[in-house]
């Protein structure tokens, strides 16, 4: 797959490969693209939200069931926000933490 990034007006062009148990017959390039369109949806809605901003892959707690059960409050955190309309979740947690109610 060929990416085209442009970051601070400079154009780029990326070539990822992609990886898959499909058999070269059933390998259809719409379904691949689908696939990974989907794997990157997951990826920057609610990965790169818990690493970024809640500072995932930062925290300290790293015993027991402690870093399973913050993942879930993170992870519920997030749907609360979205639930409620947010769509910016740096903004959302930055008023949250401003004002509780």
């Amino acid at each position: 797959m060929r990416r085209t990034r442009t970051q601070a007006g400079k154009k780029s062009v990326e070539v990822v490969y992609v990886i898959t148990s499909m058999s070269p017959n059933d390998a259809d390039p719409v379904q691949i693209a689908t696939w990974v369109q989907g794997h990157w949806a997951i990826e920057n809605r609610l990965h790169w939200v818990r690493d970024v901003v809640f500072y995932e892959d930062r925290s300290s707690v790293r015993t027991g069931h402690a870093p399973r059960v913050m993942a879930t409050l993170r992870s519920t955190a997030i749907s609360v926000l979205r639930l409620a309309g947010s769509t910016n979740m740096a903004a959302a947690t930055r008023h949250h933490a401003r004002d509780p109610t």
